[in-house]
């Protein structure tokens, strides 16, 4: 069982052992203590999928398979971090991160070619289970795909690509993903 998860479980049964039951008032107080306990063991996890004992994942492209770079310090959030060094992305399933995700989908004109739900248009359904790229059944291939474009008609749609100063960046890619993701039946994270 991972640290952090041992931590959570641990931290879950002090705050369950540690009074007895309160008013309502009380109980708002120590679910907001939970919810910063679980914001420390988040930002804990990203020191530790930072730290250089840590491997970061391979990026490369659709088209030709050669490596995509893109700066360390362009994941600059603890879901980022995570996912650099895992390919899980901790957005999808969460309903914020979804409704952020689908406003960049939309201000991309993601929905022009692929459809209001993703699930095809001009472009390729990108919900499953079929896919034109068999790597976007993961987050990791996913954020590839749209990162760096394909051969066959799409753009990169990354940070600095087109342009040295415009593009998506790495959590709002993550966000986009957790949006289409939540329009399909595979979480990527599989």
């Amino acid at each position: 069982m991972p640290r952090s998860l041992l931590n959570l479980v641990f931290t879950l049964l002090l705050l369950g052992c540690s009074e007895p039951p309160q008013d309502k008032v009380g109980l708002k107080e120590e679910s907001a203590s939970l919810e910063d306990s679980i914001s420390e063991i988040k930002a804990s996890e990203a020191t530790i999928y930072s730290s250089s004992n840590s491997k970061k994942i391979i990026f490369n492209k659709t088209g030709d398979a050669s490596e995509i770079i893109i700066p360390e310090e362009w994941f600059d959030t603890p879901a980022a971090k995570k996912f650099l060094f895992t390919g899980k992305n901790d957005y999808v399933g969460n309903p914020e991160m979804i409704a952020l995700g689908k406003k960049r989908y939309n201000m991309w004109s993601c929905s022009q070619c692929h459809g209001p739900t993703a699930g095809g248009q001009v472009g390729p359904g990108l919900t499953g289970p079929n896919f034109n790229h068999k790597k976007n059944t993961t987050n990791h291939g996913m954020f590839e795909t749209i990162w760096a474009g394909t051969n066959g008609g799409m753009g990169a749609k990354g940070f600095g690509l087109m342009t040295p100063d415009d593009g998506i960046k790495p959590d709002e890619l993550l966000k986009i993903i957790a949006f289409i993701r939540s329009n399909g039946a595979l979480t990527g994270n599989e």
